[in-house]
This record gives structure tokens, C-alpha cells and sequence, in this order.
């Protein structure tokens, strides 16, 4: 049985499907579902500059937070149109690298499942599934359920 769901969340539409399904799949039984967004650093640390470094992980960190409040915002007011009244909704936002972060918070976690988009926003990962999402397919001890 489904307890705890993992949804890692980048913004994308594909994530914001992967919210849906989440969600559909967590009504029956007010499970929690763990909406988690990732600052990828990874990237950041070879930025010579540190005021640039601190920006720039700033602006991620805003984006983080819209995301993950854009997602509870839409559930609590929506209550998911009247199916998921007892879903538990815990937001996380974390650094590092994504796929590193999303495996390591599912085992941390206790998840049964994860939920997530095929791609994220990189337009060249549109085209096919996307590098964080195959890295955590390939590593997670669950489930993943990959949405398009």
C-alpha cells in the first residue's frame, strides 16, 4: 500500500501533470505526498564569483518556493475539486544534484513511490527523457511512476 509519495518538482508542466497523478493516486487513502524541489548547485559551484554564486542560488531558491507554493496553493484551494481532503501535503527544498537529492530524500523519506515528469524545462531534454528523471529510474529502490 501506497503511504508516502515523493514528487519532485522543477515547475515544468511535466511536473505539474505529475502533481495530478500524485494526486489522483493519493485520494483514496489521505497518503502524504512530499513535494520536493531541487536547487541544482552542481553548476553554481564552478561560477568563479561568489556574489554571482549567491545570486544565482537566491533566484533558484525564490523559483523553488514559488513552485512548491504554486503546487499547495492549487491543492488547498481546489481540495482537488473534493477527492483529496485527507492528503497530508509536506514541502521540501533542498541543494545539490537532483537526481542525487530526489534518491537520497525517497530513502531519507520512507517513500513507496515516485511521481515526476519525463523532462524538465531544458528544452533539449523535451525531446527526450529527460537526465535527472532516467538517473532516478535507474537508482530508486521504489517505484517510479514517470509522467509525459
Amino acid at each position: 500500500m501506497i503511504k508516502r509519495i515523493l514528487l519532485p518538482t522543477d515547475g515544468s508542466d511535466a511536473a505539474e501533470r505529475a502533481g495530478e497523478d500524485a494526486i489522483a493516486m493519493a485520494d483514496v487513502g489521505g497518503q502524504d505526498i512530499i513535494v520536493l524541489y531541487v536547487i541544482d548547485t552542481s553548476y553554481l559551484n564552478a561560477l568563479p564569483q561568489r556574489d554571482l554564486r549567491e545570486q544565482l542560488s537566491d533566484e533558484l531558491r525564490k523559483e523553488g518556493e514559488e513552485a512548491v507554493e504554486k503546487f499547495k496553493k492549487r491543492l488547498e484551494e481546489s481540495q482537488c475539486e473534493g477527492y483529496c481532503k485527507n492528503i497530508n501535503l509536506i514541502t521540501m527544498i533542498k541543494e545539490g544534484k537532483p537526481a542525487d537529492v530526489i534518491l537520497k530524500t525517497a530513502d531519507e523519506e520512507d517513500v513507496n513511490l515516485i511521481i515526476m515528469g519525463k523532462s524538465g524545462k531544458n528544452g533539449l531534454e523535451k525531446l527526450i527523457l529527460g537526465n535527472t528523471t532516467e538517473r532516478v529510474v535507474r537508482g530508486a529502490k521504489v517505484p517510479v511512476h514517470v509522467v509525459a
